[in-house]
């Protein structure tokens, strides 16, 4: 067991990114393509977080082009760069997978002040 352990205190990062569930974040993830390296933005809101420790993750919602997208992102990863909060949702839900079936408006999260 202190292989385990000694093999996730080395892969932890040391400020993991703070992202709570309703937030709108935009998530900066290094893509490689070839030889060179680029930063992709992926922006939405945050419908679960699973996990913890080195395996936890976050899913991110937004629709593009009238078609729903949710990509999962490790935390730990290191090709997550930075996660920025552009706004903090109030939800009363761990789990927001109930915005999947709204569209339009009725999709917004009430703002937190």
């Amino acid at each position: 067991m202190d292989l385990m352990q000694a093999f996730t205190q080395k892969h932890l990062k040391a400020e993991p990114p703070v992202a709570a569930v309703g937030d709108t974040v935009r998530v900066h993830i290094k893509v490689k393509e070839g030889a060179r390296e680029r930063i992709q933005i992926f922006e939405g809101t945050v419908i679960a977080k699973k996990h913890g420790g080195i395996e936890e993750s976050i899913t991110v919602r937004r629709v593009s082009y009238g078609v729903g997208v949710e990509k999962v992102f490790p935390i730990h990863a290191p090709s997550l760069e930075k996660i920025e909060i552009v706004r903090h949702g109030k939800v009363r839900r761990a789990k927001l997978y109930f915005l999947r079936n709204r569209v339009g408006k009725a999709a917004k999260l009430k703002e937190a002040l």
